[in-house]
C-alpha cells in the first residue's frame, strides 16, 4: 500500500490546505492521518497536479463509495470518476477551484467501480497548496451520497 495513507507529512497537507482556504478544519480536533484513512465518517480523495490527474489519495470512506481498493483507486485517472457525459461539468469545476482555490455546495455524479451510478451530495473541493504555496494537486470531501 502507498504511504500515503496513513502518512503524516500528506495528512498535513490535506489538512492544512483545507484549514488555510476554507478557514475550518477538516478533521476534528485531536485526530490525526491514521483516523482520517481508517475511521472517517466522510470521504476525502486527492489527485495529483499532473496534466491527467491520477488519485494519490481516498480514505476507506472513499474506498467503500466508489468500489475500489486502495491499489485500484491509486492506478485511477481521477476523470474516470465521473461517466463521460459528465465530465465537462467534472472539468469546469476543477478549473473554477484552480482559480479560486475551493468550491463547497458541490453535487455531482459518479460512478463506482461496479457501475452503478450515485450522487455526491454537498461536497467540498480544494486546492492542495503546501506551506510554501506550491500546488500539489486538488482534494474533495464529502459525507453525504446516494445512488442515482
Amino acid at each position: 500500500m502507498n504511504g500515503l495513507a496513513r502518512d503524516p507529512g500528506f495528512f498535513a497537507l490535506l489538512s492544512g490546505s483545507h484549514a488555510r482556504l476554507l478557514g475550518r478544519p477538516l478533521v476534528p480536533e485531536g485526530r490525526d492521518a491514521v483516523w482520517l484513512y481508517e475511521e472517517a465518517p466522510f470521504a476525502v480523495l486527492a489527485h495529483d497536479g499532473s496534466a491527467d490527474p491520477r488519485f494519490v489519495y481516498a480514505n476507506r470512506t472513499a474506498q467503500s463509495c466508489f468500489g475500489y481498493g486502495w491499489a485500484a483507486f491509486t492506478a485511477l485517472p481521477s476523470r474516470l470518476s465521473a461517466e463521460a457525459p459528465h465530465r465537462a461539468s467534472r472539468r469546469a469545476l476543477l478549473e473554477r477551484v484552480a482559480r479560486e482555490g475551493f468550491a463547497t455546495g458541490y453535487r455531482g455524479l459518479r460512478v463506482a467501480a461496479s457501475g452503478r451510478r450515485f450522487w455526491i451530495e454537498d461536497g467540498t473541493v480544494w486546492q492542495l497548496i503546501d506551506v510554501d504555496g506550491t500546488v500539489r494537486g486538488q482534494a474533495a470531501w464529502f459525507a453525504r451520497w446516494h445512488d442515482a
